[in-house]
């Protein structure tokens, strides 16, 4: 292996690195705090490498066919090993009630980042399936953990069979674009004029990716395997698993060809616009936070797939895949910021995850960090000025205005409006006096500074996004 080929596949060696030293760990003496300090430890190797790489100014490598270690696939590595580690963190408490041996949780969640990686490297199906299996497998068995417990047990399998029916769908897709064009990597993939196998194929291949992001109407899973599985690995796959899956398929828009497919921009304009108004509209009705969190990420896949139109028009396609990529920055670090208060409060409970809204009353008097936490990322969530979500939602208005596309953007302050309602209303729940409160463990040092800095990321990107605007301009593509 050349230097060049070392550098650029620095985040996913150490990430398998990491994944094989805990699992002798495991084999030689289980040890949970030690499972975890092991996890945090390669996350940040393989976060800390990835930066490293991208300061160095190292040129683009293609390594094999398979893989390209570009900057943006850096900056996803090291974005989905910063939410790797944020979500070992927070899962340490959560572990020690629920779970007498937590150890392979955290070789899962090592191996369903890596997994998400090889996503962020992926330029050929080979490598594409690789990364969705690796992220996917790991992913049911993190959903059942602990095995002893129903719900999550129910909501693996759930998400097993739809997921495997997923990936199926999209396999079968892909071979019937190899059947057209004789190549398996992105750039070839429709080299070939539009015929009937080719349009099946991506049809095929867009309701696979389509389930992966839980867009409607392939969204119909989400909302029990987010409820019934543990409340870090909920955040995961809301953060991490979905913002790698957008990813990977951006990338495949751009190397394939596919925004100059006018039916395929069609299909994701009428996914977007039903996953931006059913997504809040569903939240909307809910009383279970899980569930309405998970019908909130709905509408915000809605929201990122409003670039798959914009981007249609080579004028603004830059700035298109500019406002993508700031939107999934802005999103993993916000979703878990969200995600961490129920972790918190599941930390506390015997009877599982399911927690009210109601059971939040009061939580400003009683734990004041952990509540501003919640706020901040509510208040992002919504797109509330001075927030990371504002300005990405601002970028997201800013690509699609140009190109005239009403229709989204009417969807997106439609459910925009919608969700301004119902985050606020979790907002006004933790500023009532509850006449008895749940219990809430008290913030420990790493929760607390957990806590201060994803308010500071999501606060420092909505007050000054230009550096990273600025970056990631002209990143992709």
């Amino acid at each position: 292996m050349s230097g060049a080929w070392g550098q650029a596949l620095a985040p996913l060696l150490l990430l398998a690195a990491g994944a094989v030293l805990l699992m002798l760990q495991i084999a030689i003496a289980r040890n949970g705090c030690l499972a975890r300090r092991i996890a945090l430890g390669t996350f940040a190797a393989a976060g800390g490498a990835a930066l490293l790489v991208l300061a160095g100014g190292v040129p683009e490598a293609t390594v094999t066919p398979l893989l390209t270690a570009d900057a943006a696939a850096l900056l996803m590595a090291a974005l989905f090993a910063a939410g790797g580690a944020v979500t070992a963190a927070l899962s340490g408490a959560y572990l020690q009630r629920h779970s007498e041996q937590p150890d392979e949780y955290y070789l899962l969640l090592i191996l369903a980042v890596l997994g998400a990686a090889v996503l962020a490297y992926a330029v050929h199906v080979a490598s594409l399936l690789l990364g969705l299996e690796l992220l996917g497998v790991s992913a049911y068995a993190l959903i059942a953990y602990p095995a002893e417990r129903r719900p999550p047990v129910e909501a693996a399998i759930k998400y097993l069979v739809l997921s495997g029916a997923a990936t199926a769908t999209l396999l079968f897709g892909c071979a019937l674009l190899y059947a057209a064009s004789g190549t398996l990597t992105f750039a070839g993939l429709v080299a070939t004029p539009a015929d009937t196998v080719t349009t099946i194929g991506v049809t095929l291949i867009l309701a696979g990716f389509a389930f992966k992001i839980a867009a409607v109407p392939f969204h119909l899973w989400i909302a029990d395997v987010y409820e019934g599985a543990p409340a870090p690995v909920s955040g995961f796959l809301a953060g991490v698993s979905k913002a790698a899956t957008l990813f990977v398929l951006l990338r495949l828009f751009l190397e394939a060809g596919l925004f100059a497919e006018a039916a395929v921009v069609r299909a994701t304009a009428l996914l977007a616009v039903l996953s931006m108004l059913a997504g809040n509209w569903l939240a909307l009705l809910q009383d279970n936070i899980k569930r309405l969190l998970a019908y909130s990420s709905i509408a915000h896949a809605g929201y990122i797939l409003i670039v798959f139109s914009a981007g249609a028009a080579l004028p603004e396609r830059a700035l298109a895949v500019e406002a993508a990529l700031f939107y999934l920055v802005a999103y993993v670090p916000t979703t878990l910021a969200a995600f961490a208060l129920l972790t918190q409060l599941s930390a506390a409970r015997d009877g599982g995850d399911l927690i009210a809204i109601d059971d939040l009353a009061g939580l400003f008097w009683r734990q004041p960090l952990l509540a501003t936490l919640f706020f901040v990322a509510l208040l992002s969530l919504a797109g509330i000025p001075l927030t990371a979500g504002f300005f990405a939602k601002f970028y997201l208005f800013a690509a699609a205005a140009p190109g005239e596309h009403w229709l989204l953007l009417a969807a997106l302050v439609a459910g925009s409006a919608l969700g301004i309602y119902y985050y606020l209303r979790l907002v006004f729940v933790m500023t009532r006096v509850a006449p008895e409160p749940a219990a809430v463990p008290s913030s420990g040092t790493v929760l607390t500074g957990l806590s201060i800095g994803l308010i500071g990321v999501i606060v420092a990107l909505g007050v000054v996004p230009g550096a990273l605007m600025g970056y990631l301009a002209g990143l992709l593509g």
